[in-house]
């Protein structure tokens, strides 16, 4: 039985001094925002309205009672060192916030989670997508779409690295999606705000549901949109008000810059609400960022995970999810 894939986590601080590391991708929010000769203002920027955001939300009009810190949390998949002393490949990337009083001075641990960042998700979507539609001849998702990806966060969530390191289950909060269509439910909670169900689960939720993650869909106070929580256990009874601030200010501060007509519309979604990418009535913030590019550097780091993980570790990892299959039954 292989029992060898194991797990090593490194954390490095997000702040203005930030640089990406070799093994980040470029497409990850925070290590795009590090790129050029305005990294640094970019940066700087995006900190400021992280920490105006959660004062809005935190109910702090004077806006200096906290700050937002962030760290990045690398995690890398293990397999034992082999001939070539190629053992770890950069599995997953995390942001972990810690919420700083400043009046009192207490550190409060925030949610971890809020971004996820995948080599793997990229072969998934990037390289394995197309190349089983191009052979289909139509579009087509394969029955085992994700499962190794599943598998392995599941490990990583029950591990002793994971459960030594954090107390609570990760939150990855991200955009909804232009494909589809979503409507009030007419709950409302204090922090997350307004909630939204989709007409149908996304190719994304089948994913991320294959991570071991529900999902809800919520539009905080303020906001112009909804966002998309992933949990894994209770999104409202698990984390505290403070926690689920810090997730909403930090990953609506991205968002906002990511995909301005969406999260910086000048209307907020009404009752029934379809997101576009085609909206005009928008503000943009002070942070540029080419979507295109993504899109081009989304299939150069699939195929980095299909030479350096699918090809160099296949059989290994085929044999593990076997393996994993085998004790769960």
């Amino acid at each position: 039985m292989v029992t060898d894939v194991t797990f090593r986590l490194t954390t490095t601080r997000f702040d203005e001094d930030y640089t990406p590391s070799s093994n980040s991708r470029a497409t990850t929010n925070f290590a795009n925002l590090a790129r050029g000769e305005d990294r640094r203002q970019n940066l700087r920027n995006a900190l400021t309205m992280i920490d105006h955001r959660f004062h809005e939300l935190a109910d702090e009009p004077t806006r200096d009672r906290y700050r937002v810190e962030l760290d990045i949390v690398s995690v890398a998949l293990r397999f034992g060192r082999d001939e070539d002393g190629d053992e770890d490949f950069p599995a997953l990337e995390m942001l972990e916030v810690t919420v700083v009083d400043r009046r009192t001075g207490e550190r409060r641990p925030g949610i971890v989670g809020n971004n996820f960042s995948s080599y793997l998700r990229d072969y998934d979507f990037s390289i394995r997508l197309p190349g089983a539609a191009a052979a289909a001849g139509c579009p087509v998702v394969p029955d085992d779409f994700g499962d190794l990806h599943g598998r392995l966060f599941q490990h990583f969530l029950d591990s002793e690295a994971y459960r030594e390191r954090f107390a609570l289950p990760p939150v990855i909060c991200i955009s909804v999606s232009t494909s589809r269509t979503y409507h009030r439910t007419g709950f409302a909670h204090p922090v997350l705000g307004i909630e939204y169900a989709q007409d149908s689960f996304s190719l994304t939720d089948a994913y991320f549901g294959k991570m071991g993650l529900q999902v809800r869909y919520f539009m905080p106070r303020g906001s112009a949109a909804p966002l998309a929580f992933y949990f894994r256990g209770d999104l409202i009874a698990d984390y505290a008000d403070l926690q689920l601030i810090g997730t909403i200010a930090t990953m609506e501060t991205f968002q906002k810059i990511y995909r301005p007509e969406i999260y910086n519309a000048l209307s907020p979604a009404g009752d029934v609400y379809r997101p576009s990418l085609e909206h005009e009535d928008f503000a943009r913030t002070q942070v540029d960022y080419d979507r295109d590019e993504r899109s081009r550097l989304a299939v150069i780091q699939g195929r980095y995970a299909e030479e350096h993980l699918m090809n160099r570790h296949r059989e290994t990892l085929e044999q593990w999810a076997r393996d994993v299959v085998d004790v769960v039954r």
